[in-house]
């Protein structure tokens, strides 16, 4: 009887306490990820970008809460928050709580599909699915029928309000502390098909100190895009960094089409002849339905940007 019910018994035992630690221990083990990135001109001294994403704020997550306010401390020179924001129709205050301390600084930022619309129950084994057959492909999803309203747009006013620079679809500026001139790219989200790239297309803009791209979805179209057009640099989020990995392996899906190689962290990507810096943040939160975290801690990236060699 031992043998018979002993090896399953203990497979679930096994799996109960992944879950427990993936939702109760890693979901808040929030870390600050730091990389270096040599795409300043030269003789230009470095400057300190913070990137924030996929927050996913449900109201009661003081834990985030706290930590995200604590990132003020980094002083960096400039903030990009790659959205998804929310995951909760209450959220909207305690998100603005949660990066009032960081809207101290200049910052810019786009939405994510989970600003617009609240989340809805999905069966995780869906992401493995839709990556096996090619769903994601080049086009996103359009959003779902029926999908919920977030207040999306008190918290934009609050970002615009307190000088954060909206990229959706558009070009912006940040004036720097040093007197440093940032000109930003922005598109909203591929995931859900709101990109326009024809509307911003054209290119970095050359009397700027620097020129970056930002988007919420690294779908490849839209690197392809950025990057043919010399972009040095392109921040995006998005996928949760695979959210659940397997340990020594990596990351199983990226919901996109972009390859898990890739999933967090600093690559390259290449398109036309020229190649662009890539950073996808692994984000700190996860969807309310499926607030679990494994082999893939929440985290944002402090970006020390230096001058090309």
């Amino acid at each position: 009887m031992r043998a018979r019910y002993g090896v399953p018994l203990a497979m679930t035992a096994l799996g109960a306490a992944c879950v427990g630690y993936a939702a109760g221990v890693e979901a808040r083990s929030f870390r600050l990820r730091r990389v270096t990135v040599p795409v300043l001109p030269r003789g230009m001294h470095d400057l300190r970008l913070l990137q924030v994403s996929d927050i996913h704020m449900v109201s009661g997550q003081n834990k985030k809460r706290r930590w995200l306010q604590s990132l003020a401390g980094l002083r960096p020179d400039f903030v990009i928050n790659t959205g998804d924001n929310l995951s909760d129709t209450e959220g909207v205050p305690e998100v603005l709580d949660a990066l009032g301390p960081l809207m101290e600084f200049p910052g810019a930022y786009v939405f994510g599909s989970n600003d617009y619309y609240g989340p809805k129950p999905k069966n995780p084994a869906k992401y493995l699915l839709e990556k096996a057959t090619g769903r994601h492909g080049l086009n996103g999803n359009a959003p779902v029928v029926g999908a919920v309203h977030n207040p999306w747009e008190g918290m934009q006013d609050a970002f615009d309000a307190a000088g954060w620079v909206g990229l959706s679809n558009t070009r912006g500026r940040l004036k720097l502390d040093g007197g440093q001139e940032i000109a930003l790219t922005g598109l909203d989200d591929p995931h859900i098909k709101r990109d326009r790239y024809a509307e911003v297309a054209g290119g970095p803009e050359t009397d700027a100190d620097l020129s970056l791209a930002v988007v919420h979805a690294p779908y490849l179209r839209v690197l392809d895009a950025f990057t043919a057009d010399r972009y040095p640099l392109i921040l995006a989020g998005h996928t949760h960094g695979g959210q659940v990995c397997i340990p020594f392996y990596g990351a199983l899906v990226t919901n996109c089409d972009l390859d898990t190689d890739r999933v967090k962290g600093l690559s390259h990507h290449r398109a036309g002849g020229h190649t662009s810096y890539l950073h996808v943040s692994a984000g700190c939160g996860a969807n309310r339905y499926t607030p679990v975290r494994f082999a893939c801690p929440p985290e944002a990236t402090l970006l020390t940007l230096t001058a090309r060699e």
